[in-house]
């Protein structure tokens, strides 16, 4: 059997992941925006007894070295031997596609120009005659719609024609360079490309993209999906929680029977299982529900309108527009807000969106926030998404204001351009988006945080189990550090519990009931009102609310985020800073609301 080395090009939002996923199998995420490509992807299939190695190659719309994606696609287009050479382009907008296509034919004839987004194009009124375009290129032209599969089956075997050398290819036009390149794109596309009606702009394009209405449209849409979080993941979680329950006593049970010690069983039921218990059930149902909607969001095309509306925001900050995509993935996950900011050209912008990426509330810190603004603030669904909604707008405020002082300070120097394409609106695949997004974001997260969770649990136990003068240390930690919590309208133990809950945010209130209630194993409790209570009887007041809520949106970053700013900085300094900057702010915040209150 021959191996084969495919590379699959294209400019950003032209469907080439898509085209990738039917190909290989391989199911990578797909998202109606650009630049969710960064690095490469390989993956295989076979044809004909031909084994094909297929690399994704980042979207780009030119092979020169002005950012990091067309610098990846440029030398692995280079350095490679390459058996066939894969250009998908937008049928709808032909001529912006063409400048690509020649200069991939400039490096090689070895190519198959495959034509996307034909249904759409059809929609539009376009027609492209593939038969004339392959004539004018000199190689294989392929009309496909890789959403529904369609044209994929005469794509491969156009691959395997190249590949095997059985069909060679031999581009005729005269490849110029610049403005001439820009010529003969128009005058191919002209000749190829038949517009039965003229496009405008659409509906929704003038509310989300309009000077007035665009922001009130933003909240809107975030109010609906965090109204949907909050209202429908309390009853699931409590369906977890009650199994866990049983669980957890069957589990007890069943060690107890066999012999083991009550002190191993305390170590493994109450410390390291009880946590992992708490972190799927308080975790699992609001990502399971705001990850899938978010990706629905994403592949309809109202995200790009969303970080495009931001754009001009971040640029008088002093940043790059495209950290507007970064903070918008950090909702999600902040370590993935931190790897997305390889899509800024700029290391000195990249840096800044990288440091002020945990000052985002990513999925984690929700189920804490619904918590306690629902017990102290508002018990109705709707009121208490409004609220969170505000929290969300505080926190992008606090993220341009640290982008802007990071800009004057440590990190200056004037904002780059960021020209974005705003692709079109598409009908979302429903199953397939949710499928995908609970495989790669909802299992993913919550795999990581139980990971984390584990030792966590463990190490919780032992400073609860480990008494000096019959005072366990949890105690005295929650003590050392009550003046710091005083200060911030906190106490110690709530100190404490974000302290120990540095692995996951999502057992923070478990640890403090614990110390408030002096147990030695992770409290739990039966409802929000008698946790509330609970609260209450510890001294906790609408300011403790009021500032634990502000304190979780903004504190030192996750021990997985951590490690992501790390890998990608390669600096024990911009590391330190990306620690130092959320908890400044939320240290002064904090600090601020106990003066005013």
């Amino acid at each position: 059997m021959s191996e084969r080395l495919i590379a699959l090009a294209g400019n950003p939002n032209v469907g080439k992941s898509t085209v990738f996923n039917e190909l290989t199998g391989m199911h990578q995420h797909t998202g109606n925006w650009i630049g969710k490509t960064v690095e490469t992807t390989q993956s295989h299939f076979y044809y004909k007894f031909n084994d094909y190695t297929v690399v994704d190659l980042p979207g780009t719309y030119s092979l020169s070295s002005a950012s990091k994606e067309e610098e990846i696609a440029r030398d692995f287009l280079k350095s490679n031997k390459l058996d066939c050479t894969v250009c998908v382009i937008d049928s709808t907008v032909l001529e912006r596609s063409l400048i690509l296509v020649f200069q991939i034919l400039k490096l090689t004839n070895r190519v198959v120009v495959v034509l996307n987004l034909c249904d759409e194009a059809k929609k539009k009124g376009i027609f492209v005659d593939e038969d004339k375009l392959s004539s004018l290129l000199g190689v294989p032209v392929v009309k496909a719609t890789a959403r529904s599969g369609k044209g994929i089956n005469n794509l491969l075997e156009q691959v395997h024609l190249i590949s095997t050398n059985a069909n060679k290819p031999k581009a005729l036009i005269e490849l110029a360079e610049n403005d001439r390149g820009y010529l003969l794109a128009k005058e191919i596309a002209n000749e190829v490309v038949l517009e039965s009606k003229e496009q405008k702009t659409s509906f929704l394009d003038k509310i989300m993209l309009s000077k007035f209405t665009s922001f009130p449209a933003m909240l809107l849409i975030f109010g609906i999906i965090l109204y949907v979080t909050i209202s429908f993941s309390n009853y699931p979680s409590m369906l977890l929680k009650e199994l866990f329950d049983s669980l957890e006593i069957r589990i007890a049970e069943f060690l107890t029977s066999i012999g083991v010690s009550k002190t191993i069983i305390s170590l493994f039921v109450y410390g390291l299982l009880r946590v992992l218990f708490w972190v799927v059930s308080v975790m699992l149902p609001p990502m399971a529900i705001f990850f899938p909607a978010f990706a629905l969001l994403e592949d309809f095309g109202l995200l790009p309108r969303i970080a495009f509306n931001l754009d001009f925001c971040f640029e008088k900050c002093g940043a790059c527009g495209k950290q507007a995509l970064c903070t918008c993935m950090g909702l999600g996950c902040n370590a993935v807000g931190v790897t997305g900011a390889r899509i800024i050209d700029s290391p000195r912008e990249r840096l800044i969106a990288i440091i002020t990426n945990s000052l985002t509330p990513c999925n984690g810190r929700f189920p804490m926030l619904i918590a306690v603004i629902t017990m102290f603030f508002a018990k109705n669904s709707a009121v208490s998404a409004i609220i969170l909604l505000s929290f969300l707008c505080l926190s992008l405020a606090m993220t341009m204001l640290s982008s802007k002082i990071l800009s004057a300070t440590v990190l200056k120097g004037m904002s780059s351009s960021f020209v974005m394409e705003m692709p079109p609106y598409r009908k979302p695949q429903f199953f397939k988006t949710i499928v995908n997004s609970v495989k790669e974001k909802v299992l993913f997260v919550l795999l990581r945080a139980i990971c984390v969770a584990a030792p966590a649990g463990l190490l919780i136990w032992f400073f609860a189990n480990i008494k000096i003068a019959n005072i366990s240390l949890l105690s005295y930690m929650a003590n050392a550090l009550q003046p710091v919590g005083n200060l911030m309208g906190l106490d110690g133990v709530i100190l404490l519990a974000f302290i120990l809950g540095f692995p996951a945010n999502e057992i923070v209130i478990p640890i403090a009931l614990m110390a408030y209630l002096s147990t030695s194993t992770l409290g739990d409790y039966s409802s929000l009102d008698s946790l509330r209570q609970i609260l209450i009887d510890n001294g906790w007041t609408l300011k403790t609310a009021l500032c634990t809520c502000v304190f979780a949106l903004f504190h030192f970053p996750c021990s997985t985020t951590l490690l992501t700013i790390y890998r990608e900085t390669r600096s024990k300094k911009w590391t330190l800073l990306s620690v130092l900057t959320p908890l400044a702010v939320g240290f002064f915040l904090c600090v601020l609301i106990n003066l005013i209150v």
